[in-house]
């Protein structure tokens, strides 16, 4: 550790004030915190309604390509599956297409806990879309949020 400069309170306010990181970071928390909330009833979390329904295409997806479309690794992607699977909501096989990979599904339990969770995420999105102040249009946040989530060193992705 060199023993030049500290780090001022003051660079401390420009990290803080400008950093997007530290501003994601604290909004997905906040978000997070809102949506758990909100499908408590149903009994689950913000998380796990967003694993679910990223498992709710029509054929079985791979362990990897749900895990690159939640832009998490695999072995989180594998302890965040424990509790969809040990409730019945979701199933895991062995791809019949390569014995070395899974596929994961939704059961019908998972299908309808989901279904049961939807109006519930509609409303909550709904009530967030109407608080954020106009420059920051739904859509329009969604879009560079997007663009932040490309992976480093993947151009026009």
């Amino acid at each position: 550790m060199s023993k030049g400069k500290i780090v001022s309170f003051e660079t401390t306010r420009e990290v803080h004030d400008r950093c997007l990181c530290f501003a994601t970071q604290r909004a997905a928390r906040a978000l997070a915190r809102r949506f758990d909330a909100a499908l408590r009833p149903v009994g689950l979390t913000s998380g796990q309604y967003s694993l679910l329904m990223s498992l709710n295409r029509p054929e079985p997806p791979s362990l990897g390509a749900v895990a690159e479309l939640l832009g998490m690794d695999r072995t989180t992607l594998t302890a965040n599956l424990k509790p969809l699977l040990r409730n019945g909501w979701a199933n895991s096989a062995v791809d019949p297409d390569d014995r070395r990979g899974r596929r994961l599904s939704l059961t019908a339990k998972g299908r309808k806990v989901l279904t049961a969770a939807l109006p519930i995420w509609r409303r909550t999105h709904a009530e967030i879309d109407a608080a954020l102040p106009p420059p920051l249009a739904p859509r329009a946040l969604q879009a560079g949020l997007r663009a932040l989530a490309v992976p480093e060193g993947v151009a026009g992705r």
